[in-house]
Order: structure tokens, then C-alpha cells, then sequence
């Protein structure tokens, strides 16, 4: 997974002048107020109808015409009332400007259940709903104005053309701290923790109004999977929480991913029909196709057949700029999954092309073409018993679970 926290060795340092275009900052150097003075802003895919645009795009060729195909492949899967719809994310994502339209697709019943990379989720995500923001760069990253190395010395990470308060993630660290450590001692999914992100921040008078995949996942009830929950904030947060813990003497709490996949291969046994719309690849695509495989293993257990019982993902679409040529996962085909027994392929396409462009477009005309309407939320985590280590919330504290 990208993360550019975890990587600032590999940057590499541009040369810069200090100025934007021929207008000079304060004694010629941008200061750290300058360079995050603009915020991302997210787009609204209630605002604009993207229906036009796909039903001219289905009369067209190349990425155009395999969007449609995709556009109404989504549309398929809403309107079928048995299937849960699984969403996949990775690449930085909420930090592009996508979270308000994901949100929109939650709060309208678009999304069962969703499988990610811990960056989108936690160092972008939940923390935009602890009230930061992410910030657009100036010039661009060919001829940035800044280099990486002053960049790092002001404590701003760069994603590409988009900047980062360090500072404020380090908040961020802290918050993941705090809540993982008000958890009794033990192993818990993902899902569990984040769905504790998620009451944390909507039932804090701080945090409630500001705008969240995790707040919302949590009031809908569709839970978030992170199989590589330490590649991220949360993994700092666990190993503040781990030391301090040995130093003390005291119980430590850990990472169960081996309960993410049960408990995801659980929605997998519970939904007749599911559908996976895949943003990006990676790890959160495969943990997503292999629920198959999980269930049909266990259906063997009790003499099921290992071909048959447990049907495919019914419906999927994935949208990356990965090349399927390099035998890597994130741009292997739908129809290569096939043959693994994951995805049928009856309605199944790849779009290559980039997310933030083609994205929106997609989720608009679902929005517009109103197949939500007649579909009720799984409420897929309610699926799960609330362990007796969780933490509980009262007016935005803390307080451990006896």
C-alpha cells in the first residue's frame, strides 16, 4: 500500500524555487500556513447527474463504454434485493475528495459492507472526522515549489499533489491510542476496533457534525474491514498502546486478522448473492474475493461440495489503473478470478482508468437512477455480538468494558 509516512526514504526531493509562478511568499520561502491554506473539497454526486453522461458513454469505446458497462452492472446489483454489496478501497481515496459521496452512497443503502486499506479509513478518513483536512499543493508535482526534503523539515507529507499536517496526524496517532487502549486486554478484529472510531466520534459533541465514512458506517450498521490494519495510524496507536502496556505491566491488546476473515466470510454464508465493487486493487480486493473460498470451506466441513453450494460473487466491477500484465493481484482480471472460483462472470468488468475522474460519474448515475429506493440496508454488523472488552461511550469519554 501507498503510504507516504511509512516511505519518506524513498521520496524523492524535487528542486524548488519557493514561489508560485512569479509572485514571491514572505522574504521568498512559502511558510507552512501558505502551503496548507487550501482544503480538499468533496465532490457531490447528489449535485450533477452523471445518467447523460453514461448513456452517451455507452455509444463510445475504450474506458467510456466499459464505465457504462460498469454503471449499469452497479445498477444491477441494487436493484437485486438478495445481493449484499461489498465495497473495496485503496489508494488514497478520501484524501482525493471521494469520502462525501461514499458517505452518500451509505446513508442511501449503496453499501453493505466495506473491505479497505487502513489509510483510507483511518489516517484520511477518521481523521477528517476528528475536524483536519487534507490540502491541494501548489504548482504541480512536476515543478512543485517546495522540495520533499523542506516538506518533511515542516512537518507536511505530500500524497502526490495533495498535502498533509503532520502534526495533525499525529493527533490522529494519539486518538487510535486512546480508544484501542480503553479495550481490556486481547485480540480483537478490525471491525470491532473501528466500529469503536466510529461510536467515538458520533457520540462526541466535538466530532458528531463533522462528516465520516467511520461515523456513518457505525449509525448504518455496515461494518469496515481493514486486513492490514497496522499499515496505518492504527498501527502507531498499537504500538503506543503495546509498549506502554509492557512498561506497566499490564494486558496489551492486538490485531485478530484471522477474525476479520471469518467474520467477513460469516456475511459471505449469511447473503444469498454478492456483489463486489472494487476501487483500486490490492489487498482489500483479494480479501474480498477469497470469502468464497472461506465459505466453501467451510460448507465442506459439513459435507458440502467444494464447487456448487457456495455460489461466486454474483456481480463485480473494478475500477484501477493496474496492469494485468505483471501477474500482480491488483490488475488481474474478474475472469482470471474465475477460475479460482471467486467471481462469476456473467457480470463482471474491469475500467482502467483513475479513480477521482471516473468514480463520481459512476456513483452519480446509481444515485439518480434511484435503484436504492426499493432496497433495505443488511445492517450486516449487527450480524456480530459486541465483545465484552469493547469500549463504551458516554458524552465523548472513554470508559472500559468490565
Amino acid at each position: 500500500m501507498r503510504h507516504p509516512r511509512l516511505a519518506c526514504s524513498l521520496t524523492i526531493a524535487f528542486g524548488g524555487t519557493g514561489t508560485r509562478g512569479n509572485s514571491p511568499m514572505a522574504n521568498g520561502k512559502w511558510t507552512k500556513q501558505e502551503l496548507l491554506s487550501k482544503p480538499i473539497k468533496h465532490v457531490d454526486i447528489t449535485k450533477f447527474d452523471g445518467r447523460s453522461i453514461i448513456d452517451s458513454y455507452r455509444n463510445m469505446a475504450y474506458s467510456s463504454r466499459t464505465l457504462a458497462n460498469a454503471a449499469d452492472i452497479y445498477s444491477m446489483m441494487l436493484k437485486d434485493k438478495e445481493c449484499g454489496v461489498i465495497l473495496t478501497l485503496a489508494g488514497s481515496l478520501i484524501s482525493a475528495g471521494l469520502k462525501k459521496a461514499i458517505i452518500t452512497m451509505l446513508e442511501n443503502n449503496m453499501i453493505d459492507a466495506i473491505v479497505s486499506t487502513g489509510a483510507n479509513i483511518v489516517d484520511q478518513d477518521f481523521f477528517e472526522g476528528l475536524g483536519f483536512k487534507h490540502y491541494i499543493a501548489p504548482g504541480s508535482p512536476e515543478a512543485p515549489p517546495v522540495d520533499d526534503m523542506t516538506l518533511r523539515n515542516m512537518m507536511i507529507d505530500r500524497i502526490y499533489d495533495t498535502y498533509i499536517n503532520e502534526d495533525d496526524l499525529r493527533a490522529c496517532d494519539h486518538a487510535t491510542y486512546e480508544i484501542f487502549n480503553a479495550f481490556e486486554p486481547g485480540a480483537y478484529s478490525s471491525r470491532e476496533f473501528i466500529e469503536a472510531m466510529g461510536a467515538y466520534l458520533a457520540n462526541n459533541s466535538k466530532y458528531a457534525k463533522n462528516e465520516s465514512i467511520v461515523k456513518t458506517c457505525y449509525q448504518k450498521r455496515v461494518p469496515i474491514f481493514v486486513p492490514a490494519f497496522s499499515d496505518c495510524s492504527a498501527g502507531f496507536g498499537i504500538v503506543l498502546q503495546q509498549t506502554e502496556a509492557i512498561e506497566e505491566g499490564r494486558g496489551q491488546v492486538a490485531f485478530d486478522s484471522g477474525k476479520d476473515f471469518r467474520e467477513l466470510t460469516d456475511i459471505k454464508l449469511a447473503c444469498k448473492d454478492t456483489g463486489l465493487l472494487m476501487l483500486g486493487g490490492g489487498v482489500p480486493k483479494n480479501f474480498a474475493q477469497d470469502i468464497v473460498v472461506a465459505a466453501e470451506l467451510l460448507n465442506e466441513r459439513k459435507g458440502g461440495k467444494a464447487r456448487g453450494d457456495i455460489g461466486m460473487h454474483k456481480y463485480a466491477v473494478q475500477m484501477t489503473v493496474a496492469d494485468s500484465r505483471d501477474g500482480a493481484l491488483s490488475g488481474s482480471t474478474l475472469r482470471e478470478a474465475c477460475s479460482w472460483g471467486k467471481v462469476d462472470v456473467v457480470h463482471e468488468q474491469m475500467v482502467f482508468g483513475e479513480l477521482s475522474a471516473l468514480f463520481p460519474i459512476l456513483a452519480s448515475d446509481a444515485y439518480h437512477r434511484k435503484a436504492w429506493k426499493a432496497r433495505k440496508g443488511f445492517k450486516f454488523a449487527d450480524l456480530f455480538e459486541k465483545g465484552d472488552g469493547m469500549p463504551t461511550f458516554s458524552k465523548g469519554k472513554l470508559a472500559k468494558s468490565k
